[in-house]
């Protein structure tokens, strides 16, 4: 599932060629890609048809696009969703779910997702932010992200420092990919207890994660297959900058050691033995 440096990749591209301009049609190919948008589809094609893109924004792994009625269009990519922006003459992608129109006939936005779990809907008065993705906690490359709050917000939780990386109430964006490369960096174990983290550690721990962050936005996100495009269906290359996750039984960069594999919430998480030991079982 696309994580915050994939979102950020195509909001910067979407913001770049959406912002300004006025929607003049909405066509929904597929219900199930506004089934979040409770009215239905015929009622989101005609709440947008003539409402002008103010911005691109975006909380965690969601997206949204202010409109000037006041309300905003949310997004999320889900699995597969890709938001492509294509000349109108292009031909249709097999999996082509909305199509939108603009005044100025320049390139159409499409939104094309393969396994239907992403989705668009609108959000009434939600230009601000909108009311569904409110209680989604600010990410770390957010400018009013609380690095203190998060600190000891993260200190005061008993569970598993990854689990906790994970927890988008908790600090938004980060999945699985980010959260393991950020482990290793800051030779944590994903499952050390977050209480047992002291104050230094987890600022380092938080400096990692943003620093993962940063670079994979450089490099467009990490691509594993062609499901995950920027807004010009190109693929991102941060998978070449990768420390552990996916190398099983290769040679730790740092060590040598060969990175394991364990089960981690029906997925996967990828450690080095030798610079994130297990903690030690509490007694």
């Amino acid at each position: 599932m696309p994580e915050l440096p994939e979102v950020e990749t195509v909001r910067q591209g979407l913001a770049r060629w959406v912002t300004g301009r006025q929607i003049t049609a909405v066509e929904v190919r597929h219900p199930r890609a506004v089934r979040r948008h409770l009215p239905g589809a015929v009622h989101f094609a005609d709440v947008l048809a003539g409402r002008r893109v103010l911005d691109v924004r975006r909380r965690g792994k969601y997206l949204w696009l202010p409109l000037d009625s006041g309300d905003a269009i949310v997004g999320h990519l889900g699995m597969s969703g890709q938001l492509l922006v294509q000349p109108h003459d292009a031909a249709d992608e097999l999996h082509l779910r909305v199509r939108f129109s603009f005044a100025d006939a320049g390139p159409e936005l499409r939104f094309v997702d393969q396994r239907t779990f992403g989705g668009l809907a609108v959000s009434a008065g939600g230009a601000e932010l909108p009311a569904e993705i409110a209680h989604i906690a600010r990410d770390p490359m957010d400018p009013d992200f609380s690095e203190a709050g998060f600190v000891t917000a993260l200190r005061r939780r008993r569970t598993e420092v990854k689990r906790a990386l994970l927890d988008q109430t908790l600090i938004s964006g980060v999945g699985n990919i980010y959260a393991d490369e950020a482990l290793w960096r800051a030779k944590l174990h994903g499952t050390r207890p977050t209480d047992a983290l002291t104050g230094p550690a987890a600022t380092r721990l938080l400096g990692h994660v943003r620093d993962v962050l940063a670079e994979a936005i450089t490099a467009g996100g990490t691509s594993f297959d062609a499901l995950y495009v920027n807004v010009n269906g190109e693929s991102g290359y941060f998978d070449r900058s990768l420390h552990v996750y996916g190398r099983e039984g290769e040679p730790c960069d740092r060590c040598g050691a060969p990175v394991r594999r364990e089960a981690f919430m029906n997925r996967s998480s990828y450690s080095c033995p030798r610079c994130q030991p297990r903690p030690r079982t509490r007694g």
